[in-house]
């Protein structure tokens, strides 16, 4: 038997409060759904349904492209169930040397918003990847980017932005690094020195994102990748408040750490948005059960995030209604209030 196929089951048997539905409705500002423009409606229906079984008032869709893309992949929902799936825009990188990229992707942006956008979504290749006519890479804080920033304020629309990737990415691969086994699994998520930048190079260019850009809200996703080091984060969030965060793919983060989580997401429960990433209807269960019991040694549902088992942070109703959906109602603007309950 190998590491890969040891799933041993636990013998303590303590209360269990396992949960479906989300107490409050929520919003998930963290998904990606490809190619809606090519959905039939049962797909569509069945989204739907799913997302009313979770009680998700809210979906938002990241990857919205942009220009004709993002009408033609938004219309059947919007059509349908207006005010159920909203969309954030996305933009290109190529043709950054050209001196008018950063006007004319700007007032792009700009169109898209008028055609329904909610906000822009940046992806991690911003930093890691994406490389100008020099094969230079393009740093997250590189100036030409400026305008798109600024439109975002002038708009009132939030960044969520991916930044980087786990740490343990860019450690060596031995017995020490606690994501050997996802490694192990997805060699391709390994970001060797010799063609990637150091992982605090990429964080600290997005932290002067921040700093310059104070009028424009942005959501650092996944924690920032600071799930393993909470107090930096909050040392971020009280430095900037223009930044936000939320938790697609890093509850196991939280789980592992419950009284010191705890305590975070009530210090913080008017800077964090709740997310998931992958659109896996069951996965979702265990988030509401970290969230809203005090449940003991339960099991995370991804092995390759955490071979640790997760731990109720039993959070009160307030922290939850802002973690849930009154963040997301405050910084995203043309949420339909009416679909969450008034206070």
């Amino acid at each position: 038997m190998t590491i890969d196929d040891y799933e041993p089951v636990s013998t303590l048997v303590v209360p269990e409060h396992p949960i479906e539905r989300a107490r409050y409705p929520l919003v998930d500002v963290h998904s990606h759904q490809w190619g809606m423009e090519e959905w039939t409606q049962g797909r569509l229906d069945t989204l739907i349904m799913n997302m009313d079984s979770l009680n998700m008032a809210v979906m938002v869709n990241l990857s919205g492209g942009s220009g004709q893309d993002f009408v033609d992949r938004m219309a059947n929902a919007a059509e349908r169930y207006p005010g159920r799936i909203v969309a954030f825009a996305n933009i290109s990188f190529d043709n950054i040397d050209d001196p008018d990229w950063g006007a004319l992707t700007a007032a792009q942006l700009e169109a898209d918003v008028r055609n329904g956008a909610r906000g822009l979504k940046i992806f991690k290749s911003l930093g890691m990847t994406v490389r100008d006519s020099s094969g230079q890479r393009v740093p997250v804080d590189d100036p030409r980017i400026d305008p798109v920033w600024d439109k975002c304020a002038e708009l009132g629309i939030p960044v969520l932005i991916h930044s980087a990737d786990p740490s343990p990415f860019w450690e060596t691969k031995d017995r020490y690094n606690e994501r050997w086994f996802e490694l192990k699994q997805r060699p391709g998520r390994y970001r060797p020195a010799d063609e990637y930048p150091p992982w605090e190079k990429i964080i600290g260019e997005q932290h002067n994102v921040f700093r310059k850009h104070a009028k424009t809200t942005f959501v650092n996703a996944h924690l920032g990748w600071l799930g393993n080091n909470l107090d930096r984060l909050g040392e971020l969030f009280d430095e900037m408040p223009n930044v936000y965060t939320e938790l697609g793919a890093v509850l196991a983060e939280l789980g592992r750490q419950p009284r010191h989580a705890r305590q975070f997401l009530i210090k913080y429960h008017d800077r964090i948005l709740f997310g998931k990433d992958a659109w896996v209807p069951r996965e979702y269960h265990v988030y509401f059960r970290a969230f809203e019991t005090a449940d003991e040694y339960f099991d995370y549902y991804r092995k390759r995030h955490a071979h640790w088992k997760m731990y109720g942070m039993d959070l009160p109703d307030d922290v939850l209604r802002h973690i849930y959906y009154k963040n997301a109602l405050r910084i995203i603007p043309g949420l339909d209030p009416r679909l969450f309950p008034i206070d």
